[in-house]
């Protein structure tokens, strides 16, 4: 309840806008060429997945139906609530997640649309063998 006595509305945080994100401007690493923004984009995506916990908070997130709250993540990955904050927020600025706002608490699910970019990203099925 806010001071006023009416409730707090569940919010949700938009990602950035999708041409701001690594996730929104990669192009397939089978491509036959990677301009030089291309090539940085996707590095910032993977820089991005870059750690350990942030890979195990997209799995979390990958094998749950409903969007996790943040405090939930704290038990499974071992960290100090600001340093699971930190991981959420590198996730949400590459695109990969969104974020929503209940109350005093911050729910996460998949960018289902940067997953499926991600997926083209990695998929080398037109590489050289």
């Amino acid at each position: 309840m806010t001071g006023e006595g009416s409730p707090i509305s569940a919010a949700t945080v938009p990602a950035p806008p999708a041409a701001a994100t690594p996730a929104a401007c990669c192009v397939p690493l089978a491509a036959p060429t990677l301009e030089p923004e291309e090539a940085e984009a996707t590095a910032a995506l993977f820089k991005a997945l870059g750690d350990s916990h942030r890979v195990r908070i997209v799995n979390q997130l990958a094998n749950s139906p409903e969007p996790v709250c943040a405090c939930d993540f704290n038990p499974s990955l071992g960290l100090a609530q600001p340093t699971v904050s930190h991981h959420l927020s590198k996730l949400v600025k590459a695109g990969l997640l969104d974020r929503e706002q209940r109350g005093v608490w911050a729910y996460y699910s998949l960018n289902r649309d940067a997953v499926l970019r991600l997926a083209a990203v990695v998929d080398l099925q037109g590489g050289s063998k």
